[in-house]
């Protein structure tokens, strides 16, 4: 692939919205169920899962829309790793269920694990030229 910037550049934006875009909508919708997504964490055997809710909702859709518009995107794209990362195998364990409810969770389990590279990369490379913090030359 060419090193033109404006491409890669381009590309960087896409990416930020595409990644945002699996974050946002989901923490949106945990302050309208907040009482559910508490008990869904409590079942987990999560401790103190209001706590654990209102972190949930901050990080998907705090850091999500940090991510969006690219302002302080390498931490926000870390916040939102160590948050995958945590999260995973507390609620996507399929190697603890039955042979029969194994496959969804695992397909879950990969995702997170591949959105964790994603997010690696965003915290690596930056969010590009098209963001905030490009605008600011932090990129």
């Amino acid at each position: 692939m060419t090193n033109n910037n404006s491409v890669q550049d381009t590309l960087a934006l896409v990416g930020r919205v595409l990644v945002a875009w699996l974050f946002i909508p989901a923490g949106w919708g945990k302050i309208a169920g907040f009482s559910g997504v508490a008990g869904y964490i409590a079942s987990k055997g999560v401790p103190l899962p209001e706590v654990c809710a209102a972190i949930a909702i901050a990080a998907e859709l705090g850091l999500g829309l940090l991510l969006l518009v690219g302002w302080q995107a390498r931490w926000a794209a870390l916040g939102l790793a160590i948050f995958i990362a945590v999260i995973t195998p507390i609620f996507h364990g399929y190697w603890a269920l039955p042979a029969a409810e194994q496959m969804m969770q695992k397909q879950a389990f990969d995702k997170n694990i591949a959105v964790l590279g994603g997010l690696l990369v965003l915290t690596a490379f930056g969010a590009g030229r098209f963001s905030l913090d490009g605008r600011r030359g932090k990129a």
